[in-house]
């Protein structure tokens, strides 16, 4: 099958080496050095799903019509990328592997005539070096639209994914993006002290702000009237459970996940971003929150900060000190 992936960083880079090994025909959309190394080099996978090193088509947009297309970009820039590969891709089935809570919508706003699907991804892959992506944390990826059961075409995209990795259709896709959103909370603190996320789950203190955070999206999720979806052992129940917690308690949530990463350092994908001089999706992430609390009239004065905190790095270039998180995050 001919796939175009559109955005080959960490995530887009992983799924264009997994797929290509798997034996489909591969075009990756990638821009500057990463456009230059991939063309020179191919795409060098290690980690979690064993070494791969795939030569495959790369360009700053697709150049032959796909039977299938993955949107692998940041979620401040998919629009754009988008945008620039429309007259192509309208009508080609599309899965939107994106942080947030917009990228589905998005999608199908800018391409009517495409089947518009969400992929929600737990893999953690580290991209520091063009063309070259290191998986620290192998997962299930999970994928759907809409709030009822998956339906045939969902199944069907989800097995041709599996092919390459484990993919999963599910049913109350838009609940699981909000858990997706609650697990995204671990990546704000990190990339703003300039630490792994376990070495920030490890920090008692630092803890707390992770934890703090989860648990206002949480209850900004409920105000909402969402039903969070299952991802990873967490569903509504546990989830409404965790909301009712102090925060003493409320800190096993991000230490399990913690657990689950395993030792290779995982620095979360906003801080990649900072490291490498690009902006953050932050916006998309605490922002949502802070937006989502707006509209039912609430506010998310943890997701705020956090949010004003990892645009000023940004606008640095360099990490704050931990006491500089602690006296602006209000826990």
């Amino acid at each position: 099958m001919k796939i175009g992936i559109i955005g080959a960083g960490a995530l887009g880079g992983t799924f264009a080496a997994l797929l290509a090994r798997a034996g489909h025909d591969v075009e990756v959309t990638a821009r500057g050095a990463g456009l230059a190394a991939i063309r020179e080099h191919g795409i060098r996978l290690s980690g979690g799903y064993g070494d791969a090193h795939v030569s495959v088509a790369a360009a700053e947009t697709l150049s032959v019509r796909p039977d299938l297309v993955l949107v692998c970009t940041k979620a401040q820039d998919a629009a754009a990328a988008i945008e620039a590969n429309a007259a192509l891709v309208d009508g080609v089935p599309v899965v939107v592997v994106q942080n947030g809570l917009d990228g589905v919508a998005t999608a199908e706003r800018l391409l009517p005539a495409s089947t518009c699907v969400g992929l929600l991804s737990i893999i953690a892959a580290n991209y520091t070096e063009p063309g070259v992506v290191r998986v620290t944390t192998p997962a299930t990826s999970y994928l759907g639209r809409g709030d009822g059961e998956p339906d045939a075409e969902s199944v069907r995209l989800a097995r041709i994914l599996s092919d390459a990795v484990p993919v999963v259709a599910i049913a109350g896709f838009r609940g699981a993006q909000w858990t997706k959103l609650v697990v995204n909370m671990v990546n704000a603190v990190p990339a703003i002290v300039g630490r792994s996320v376990q070495a920030v789950i490890d920090d008692r203190r630092l803890r707390r702000v992770v934890a703090a955070s989860m648990r206002e999206t949480v209850r900004v999720g409920i105000a909402r009237g969402v039903r969070f979806g299952s991802l990873q052992g967490l569903g509504d129940r546990r989830l409404r459970l965790f909301a009712r917690l102090p925060l003493a308690l409320g800190q096993v949530l991000p230490w399990l996940m913690r657990v689950r990463m395993g030792s290779v350092p995982n620095l979360g994908s906003t801080q990649q971003s900072v490291r490498r001089g690009q902006p953050t999706e932050i916006d998309f992430l605490n922002g949502a929150v802070v937006r989502e609390a707006a509209a039912v009239g609430r506010d998310a004065p943890v997701s705020r900060a956090l949010t004003a905190l990892v645009h000023e790095v940004e606008a640095a270039g360099a990490p704050l000190p931990d006491e500089r998180v602690l006296a602006a995050v209000p826990v």
